[in-house]
């Protein structure tokens, strides 16, 4: 069974257990008709919420609403189905507009949906090689930077639908585009802002301080603000359209149209999503792209920032709902859940998708507690477009602006930021920045490469300074016994790994000319890799020119196994292995007085550089003992 309750983590799920992780656990527990009832209630309060979310962020990328909706539908369908993750709402959401508006702008519909195809791939590589966890060292002023970063494109992007700005083009960039839009100032619409400032108050309302907001009836206490905002705000613009001379505001209506059965219809047509092929979706000049290697490698780059920033979205909404729920989900399973939805979306039109963290927070509110809520938010979304499409057409783009406006907010996380830049090492502060102007001045692609990259740079530079290695004293109080003269031990403690080698045998140098044996105290050693193998080498080959005895204590775990693989053992007269130093006590008063030391000085050598192996090295002082 998954890991969807509270257990060891460190329990191994076979690949088998990893498909409907989280609905097979709930199935298993028992599923009663009573909670059967509250996800679906949920399911159908979280649809509604997320309807107009789903058309605002397909919107904001620049594709047709419809787009938005056919990938809450599909992608949160298949990845509730397949997820590890009780909870989990997955479908568009903000933080893929960065990475995908230029992209659509760059490679057209065919592009931005075979990026999506590439990155589930990618997504599914990811679960199979169980990366889940290696998410989680993605250090917080990386995701923080991105967020924010994002959250800034978002709120700038809301610009022109809010105050209705005419542009004749949009630029990709940031900087340009506030160029462009301060250009076009002279534009602004009275009407187009006085919808989103009234869209904008009515979501404001769960915001009020407590002692306002218990005032308000209980019935409107209780509905979803986007819920009672998005409907009046369309009804407040049919009628000042009818009843007001000069109103005139772009809705879905008026701005998208779809050809259907050779009829033009305005707004979302009222069809079910169709089978597509990613490939022969128009691109930027309206031709296909094809399906070619060519193709793929130019997409690849952008595939992988979806792919990654998909990975790092959905997994954290899946904490959050851990949280909420105490629940543990499966981050392998939901991987591979996201990514057999981002390569089947495509296929029907949808743009990529992750995991929601307001869908989730809200699912989790109305009651949902199972897959089974996630899957009826989809269907409720499907019901709509059958239903209601006639009438989604009279929402204004102001009031999807609005939406969008506070959603921005809600992600910018302006306090931890802030919270970060003041109490954060300056190193962290210089990565959140890095991260922050990068996503906003250029875009995801190189934010989220420059991001993984600082990632790693920056946990390097951790694990260096806690691996570290120093000469214990003579008296210490853990020793089995007095030390004897001419023996010293040395303590190393942390990973040796290539970026702290170097470190932690630093302080051999300083060794003095008539050592006899050197004791190395391994315990704290957890792993090792080669390049810590190496400089280990090259200490012992300096040790053995000069006569002097090393013993190991300690070794052990992933460290004593890539020392064996490497030919370091027992050999006699120069290298024992014990578990404890009571043993190595006892092997060096056995061989002590057969031990003599050549005066040759202080120990030299260079750690990171092998010129031959101890085979060789081994035959070669054989051959000049032979001459």
């Amino acid at each position: 069974m998954a890991r969807t309750r509270f257990q060891d983590p460190s329990t191994a799920v076979p690949l088998r257990a990893l498909p409907a992780a989280a609905l097979r656990a709930v199935l298993a527990e028992g599923y009663s008709g009573r909670q059967f009832k509250r996800d679906l209630t949920a399911g159908f309060l979280v649809g509604i919420v997320a309807l107009p979310l789903a058309m605002a962020l397909a919107i904001a990328v620049g594709v047709p609403p419809q787009q938005g909706l056919y990938t809450a539908i599909v992608a949160g369908f298949i990845t509730a189905l397949l997820g590890g993750s009780r909870v989990q709402v997955a479908g568009p959401t903000a933080a893929f507009i960065v990475v995908l508006a230029p992209l659509y702008i760059k490679f057209g519909l065919s592009g931005l949906l075979m990026s999506g195809l590439l990155a589930g791939l990618m997504l599914i590589g990811m679960g199979l090689l169980r990366m889940g966890k290696l998410i989680e060292f993605i250090p917080f002023p990386v995701t923080t930077g991105f967020t924010s970063g994002i959250a800034t494109v978002i709120a700038v992007l809301q610009i022109k639908d809010l105050l209705g700005l005419k542009l004749d083009h949009v630029p990709d960039h940031f900087i340009e585009r506030l160029g462009a839009m301060g250009r076009a100032w002279h534009t602004i619409s009275p009407w187009e802002l006085l919808i989103s400032l009234g869209t904008l108050a009515i979501l404001l309302i769960p915001r009020l301080p407590k002692r306002r907001l218990v005032r308000l009836p209980k019935l409107l206490r209780k509905i979803p603000a986007p819920l009672m905002a998005l409907p009046l705000a369309a009804l407040a613009a049919w009628i000042l359209g009818r009843w007001v001379p000069g109103f005139a505001v772009d809705t879905i209506g008026s701005r998208f149209h779809t050809m259907v059965d050779g009829h033009l219809v305005a707004g979302i047509p009222q069809v079910l999503p169709s089978l597509i092929w990613p490939w022969n979706a128009p691109g930027v000049d309206g031709q296909a792209m094809g399906l070619n290697l060519g193709t793929i490698r130019m997409l690849l780059p952008s595939a992988f920032a979806v792919a990654m920033l998909g990975a790092i979205e959905s997994l954290l909404s899946a904490v959050v709902a851990d949280g909420m729920g105490r629940t543990r989900h499966d981050p392998d399973a939901e991987l591979l859940a996201l990514g057999v939805g981002n390569v089947i979306t495509p296929f029907f039109g949808g743009i990529p998708a992750t995991g929601a963290i307001a869908r989730t927070a809200t699912n989790f509110r109305f009651g949902g507690r199972t897959p089974i809520a996630a899957m009826a938010h989809a269907l409720t979304i499907l019901l709509a477009i059958l239903l209601l499409a006639p009438l989604i057409s009279y929402l204004p783009m102001a009031s999807l602006a609005a939406l969008l406006l506070l959603v921005a907010w809600n992600m910018s996380e302006v306090e931890h930021f802030l919270h970060t830049v003041r109490v954060a090492p300056k190193s962290d502060v210089a990565v959140l920045l890095t991260c922050y102007f990068l996503t906003v001045i250029f875009d995801m692609v190189i934010a989220v490469t420059v991001g993984i990259v600082l990632a790693s740079l920056l946990f390097m530079r951790r694990m260096a300074i806690v691996a570290e290695g120093h000469l214990s004293r003579p008296d210490h109080r853990s020793l089995p016994g007095p030390l004897p003269e001419g023996v010293v031990i040395y303590d190393l403690s942390g990973p040796l790994f290539f970026g702290a080698a170097e470190r932690a045998l630093n302080a051999m140098r300083a060794i003095a000319a008539d050592v006899r044996v050197i004791i190395f105290r391994m315990e704290q050693v957890p792993s090792a890799d080669v390049s810590g193998l190496v400089a280990m080498e090259g200490v012992l080959r300096e040790m053995e020119r000069q006569h002097i005895k090393a013993i190991f204590v300690g070794l052990h775990g992933q460290a004593l196994s890539v020392f064996e693989r490497g030919g370091l053992k027992d050999k006699a007269g120069e290298v024992a292995f014990c578990a404890t130093m009571v043993e190595a006590f006892k092997v060096m008063n056995a061989k002590l007085h057969t031990y003599k030391r050549r005066n040759l000085g202080p120990i030299s050598f260079q750690v990171l550089h092998r010129e031959k192996t101890r085979k060789a090295i081994s035959d070669q002082n054989s051959r000049n003992n032979a001459t």
